[in-house]
């Protein structure tokens, strides 16, 4: 009978160590996250077939569009800018877990679901530029986690429920350009936007539909009038003397604080236990201490370094839970004023999430150092892949290709901000686990000089890349990344940097215009990467070849935006967009033995410069 018992003992505790795993099971043992999740993928409708999720999984960490917790709980789910359709399955409140829901940028129609309102920790919520139709769910005002809000850019109607003015977390609400209607509710939020909901805000008073809501300092029922019988002098002193102490306690508390730093000179910036930290910790970005991004690198010890270059140096780290990181140190950390500036630029990155895009983990800020956490990207860049051994195939570039352009669509023509890159290369376009290219660093141009916003920003870039206005100017657009993505994919066919282009048939000069001539004369194989053998097909190599010349061309006007690029990669409207190319180029460019007009000299001529391979920025 005792033995009995403690077998039974035995069995409890073992039951109990695994309550997390079996929590996730119903009562047919399959994985409830599982479950809802397949629930939502059959009530969409996804053409390119992004969802590649199994019913038969174990578990969803696997998949693509899914984050998971260090206890393999779903927290995010994130698709923007894949084309789905369909409906949004009401399962998805069945996903507890859920603190991003992130499906902008689709044509998703239907109601939106209100079991939304049962997920306890959602802290963003982003369907925007989809097309929902019907009421905002009153169940939004249980989630108290909520901090973005963004369902513009659709057709939802109706008033706006009173109970989102008592959401005083969120920090941004997004309604604009709907068809709401009702009187303009009393919102909170730090920041909100009902512009283009013609019911409510009408011509002439757009003004008072969107902004920055001010904080309430004082409640409203206050009273302010003086008690009766007090003379006014008397008044006047009781002012003068609380004046003058709050003076003295703030002189007082600044010197404090002032010695308080000195003595304590530790390298944290944001303490994580501080009230504040609310403030700061939007979304899933994390705020992480300086000695806990010190022990994961081992002391940023050499052995871990996995990349540097203009904008810094990266290495390969392992947090507390074993999460593998890349931490990039910046640069001159001392130079980049500003703490609240720097982490209203992280966060605003960090909204910029995309299948293509590499995602942020967290920041940390010192007084002297700032650093960016991103998850590893086990495969490298494209351009250590590109001199690895075997050799990337025909198709892999190609799909390397259509996914740096499809990230580049997103930053360019999605993304609120947009950004704009500044150095597209090789080196820049990572390969996750399952080789999807994934572009890194973007938005860090702009984190370093976000001190010189106001006046045109020295040249970043790295030379062979650079667009032939942005060298001469400065200034840049969203054409000066076209023009880099052309030279990334003469990278991919090639298998070379850009200053490498041409060395192997001792070509010298405007290279670009070299590309041009041999492409006219097919002889398109003395391009081609030597590892791959002949393994490619003709047909794709010449339209490759044809994006990067149209990327690539000399005025800004004549580039295709990056949303064309992606349709011509994808075999639509190639031919209509190279053929006029040639029209407009019979009327103004004429053959020489390699170069007329020298346009491109400066940029990829095999001068002493270029020899130097001289990098402005950028990890190599």
């Amino acid at each position: 009978m005792l033995q009995e018992l403690f077998i039974l003992f035995f069995l409890f505790l073992f039951c109990l160590g695994n309550s997390s795993v079996n929590a996730l099971l119903t009562a047919k043992g399959v994985n409830y996250e599982v479950q809802a999740l397949m629930a939502i993928k059959a009530a969409l409708k996804d053409p390119h077939s992004v969802l590649n999720w199994d019913e038969n999984a174990v578990d969803p960490c696997s998949w693509t569009m899914i984050t998971c917790s260090p206890q393999k709980l779903v927290i995010t789910l994130g698709a923007p800018s894949q084309n789905l359709s369909g409906t949004l399955s009401p399962s998805v409140g069945n996903l507890t877990n859920l603190q991003s829901v992130l499906l902008q940028y689709n044509n998703i129609s239907g109601t939106i679901p209100m079991e939304l309102g049962n997920i306890p920790g959602l802290a963003t919520l982003d369907l925007s530029s989809n097309a929902f139709h019907g009421q905002i769910p009153t169940s939004f005002s249980h989630l108290k986690s909520l901090q973005y809000l963004r369902l513009n850019n659709n057709s939802l109607s109706g008033a706006i429920p009173s109970s989102l003015a008592n959401m005083t977390q969120l920090a941004l609400l997004d309604l604009s350009c709907n068809n709401l209607s009702g009187p303009l509710p009393r919102l909170l939020p730090k920041t909100y936007n009902l512009a283009g909901n013609s019911l409510i805000c009408s011509l002439g008073s757009e003004h008072s539909c969107n902004g920055t809501a001010p904080p309430l300092l004082f409640p409203v029922d206050t009273p302010q009038t003086a008690p009766s019988g007090r003379s006014k002098s008397h008044r006047l002193a009781l002012a003068f003397g609380s004046s003058l102490g709050c003076v003295v306690l703030l002189t007082v508390g600044l010197g404090c604080f002032i010695w308080w730093r000195q003595r304590h000179n530790q390298q944290i910036f944001f303490d994580v236990n501080d009230q504040r930290f609310e403030e700061v910790c939007l979304g899933n970005l994390r705020i992480f201490q300086f000695r806990e991004l010190q022990a994961a690198t081992n002391n940023f010890s050499s052995k871990n370094l996995v990349g540097k270059g203009g904008f810094g140096y990266v290495y390969k780290g392992y947090l507390q839970d074993g999460t593998v990181v890349a931490v990039k140190r910046l640069k001159d950390g001392n130079a980049i004023r500003g703490e609240i500036q720097f982490q209203t630029e992280v966060e605003m990155i960090s909204l910029a999430v995309h299948r293509n895009l590499l995602r942020l983990y967290g920041f940390c800020t010192t007084t002297s150092e700032r650093l960016l956490v991103y998850p590893y990207m086990s495969n490298g860049s494209v351009a250590s892949r590109l001199k690895a051994k075997p050799a990337l195939d025909w198709s892999a570039r190609k799909r390397i290709a259509l996914g740096a352009a499809r990230g580049l669509l997103y930053l360019h023509e999605q993304c609120d901000p947009k950004i704009i890159h500044r150095d597209v290369k090789a080196a820049n376009i990572l390969l996750d686990d399952y080789c999807e290219a994934v572009v890194g660093d973007f938005g860090l141009a702009k984190l370093l000089d976000h001190r010189d916003s106001h006046v045109t920003t020295a040249v970043r870039g790295t030379v062979g890349h650079i667009a032939p206005e942005y060298l001469s100017t400065g200034q840049s657009s969203e054409k000066t990344d076209v023009f880099g993505f052309g030279i990334l994919l003469l990278e991919l066919i090639t298998g070379q940097r850009a200053l490498e282009f041409g060395k192997a048939a001792n070509q010298k000069g405007a290279m670009l215009d070299w590309v041009k001539k041999i492409n006219q004369e097919k002889k398109l194989e003395i391009l081609v990467d030597k590892d791959l053998r002949k393994t490619y097909d003709w047909i794709e190599l010449e339209e490759m070849v044809q994006v990067a010349l149209l990327c690539t061309q000399y005025l800004t006007t004549t580039r295709p935006k990056m949303s064309e690029v992606v349709r011509m990669l994808e075999g639509d409207g190639l031919a209509e967009k190279w053929e006029a190319s040639q029209r407009a180029d019979a009327n103004r460019y004429r053959v020489n033995e390699f170069s007329s007009s020298g346009q491109y000299s400066d940029l990829t001529d095999d001068s002493s410069l270029l020899a130097q391979a001289m990098e402005l920025s950028g990890p190599r």
